[in-house]
């Protein structure tokens, strides 16, 4: 299946700084890391980068979100694009990616530099906003007013309501869903950046502290500081460089839904579903063609939710699907965040999971290498009406 634009391009370089819960170095030290790391890797000078994306753009108001925004690194790395984008209005945190595909599709660049910049863990330590989305003494504002009224003032707390709902509608016992939290600690501990890697047990997650039901303390991913940065370039040109093609084979966009965090019409599966049947439509591939599933997993419950809306299972069992970790395993049919994911590795806002994708399909995993010819991953972001997945394929 040919046609769209997003098969023109690939990925050519990846990078990462240090990740940790109290950072050495600034925000924007970090970023330029990750950033000349990616360019680097893929064999290219600053001058090559003609492009800067990233999402959600610098915010400035010390939560850690996101310290660090397009004009300030472009800035500190003295790159002159040709075309530069940062916002938080896109489909999810892949948006960054899916806006470099269109400026690389309009020919407006030939190299974007994406990255995603978070420095959280140090925010919470010693800032005011700890864990929540907005000050409670404070009057809500925008979207933040569709959470007030069910006093959602921080992620775990909104999130959690949805997690009710597809208990609700599909059915997971705890025993089912930590194994989610398992296996992805499992995988960290052979990731060397991984934030945490000592060991837990089904025992230990259901021992941990519930912090809303249904979330316990190993359902949450890790408030961390790092940076991720990676090369999209154009694929005629990708096949010149240093690294294997990483062609984008699909991505899924579409919000088939209410644009709305409390009044979507399918809040157990959130908007996943839309942009899932986006991709598949767009490719020839299916989910038997998957050698491994970079699945969302701010909270354990979005994997869940994406191994049904990615036809992985039906949402019905997924739950089963996950039970028991064996399935899931770096061994196993089907391989999930194997470098740990923002449940252990650290929230990285599934810039980390990407970078994982391309590790592991450029065959650097080391000890927690998926074993076979691995070739084909799905990435995918999710939370509210934000959602956006990504098939990436070695050539």
């Amino acid at each position: 299946m040919s046609g769209y634009g997003e098969k023109e391009c690939a990925i050519t370089g990846i990078g990462m700084s240090e990740v940790s819960r109290g950072a050495s170095k600034t925000p924007l030290n970090l970023t330029i890391d990750a950033c000349m790391e990616a360019i680097e890797d893929a064999g290219l000078t600053r001058a090559d980068i003609d492009g800067v994306s990233s999402y959600p753009g610098g915010d400035n108001n010390a939560s850690g979100f996101s310290p660090v925004g397009v004009p300030a690194l472009m800035d500190a790395l003295r790159i002159e694009p040709n075309w530069y984008s940062g916002g938080g209005e896109t489909p999810g945190q892949l948006g960054a990616v899916f806006n470099a595909i269109g400026a690389i599709a309009a020919g407006l660049c030939n190299h974007v530099l994406v990255f995603r910049t978070v420095y959280e863990a140090s925010a919470r330590k010693g800032g005011t906003f700890a864990n929540a989305l907005f000050k409670g003494h404070e009057r809500a504002h925008g979207q933040l007013a569709e959470w007030a009224p069910y006093w959602a003032l921080s992620a775990a707390v909104q999130q959690s309501l949805y997690f009710q709902r597809f208990i609700h509608d599909y059915g997971a016992r705890p025993d089912q869903v930590g194994w989610i939290a398992v296996n992805n600690r499992r995988n960290a501990a052979r990731n060397p950046k991984a934030v945490y890697r000592d060991p837990i047990t089904i025992g230990d997650y259901l021992a941990s502290p519930l912090i809303c039901t249904p979330l316990h303390l190993y359902d949450c991913d890790v408030p961390c500081d790092g940076a991720v940065a990676l090369i999209v370039s154009r694929r005629e040109i990708a096949r010149d460089l240093r690294n294997p093609v990483l062609r984008i084979e699909a991505v899924g966009s579409a919000l088939h839904r209410r644009y709305s965090w409390s009044q979507i019409e399918t809040p157990a599966t959130q908007a996943t579903q839309s942009v899932a049947k986006m991709m598949w439509s767009r490719t020839d591939l299916t989910p038997a063609d998957l050698d491994m599933a970079q699945l969302y997993d701010g909270f354990t419950y979005h994997t869940l939710a994406w191994l049904g809306s990615m036809g992985i299972c039906d949402h019905a069992d997924a739950a089963a699907f996950v039970e028991g970790g064996k399935r899931i395993a770096i061994e196993g049919e089907m391989p999930i965040n194997t470098g740990g994911g923002q449940l252990s590795a650290g929230r990285l806002h599934a810039y980390g999971q990407l970078h994982e994708a391309c590790t592991q399909l450029w065959e650097r995993g080391g000890a927690r290498q998926v074993p076979g010819d691995v070739r084909v991953s799905v990435n995918c972001t999710a939370g509210g009406p934000l959602a956006g997945c990504m098939l990436l394929v070695r050539e």
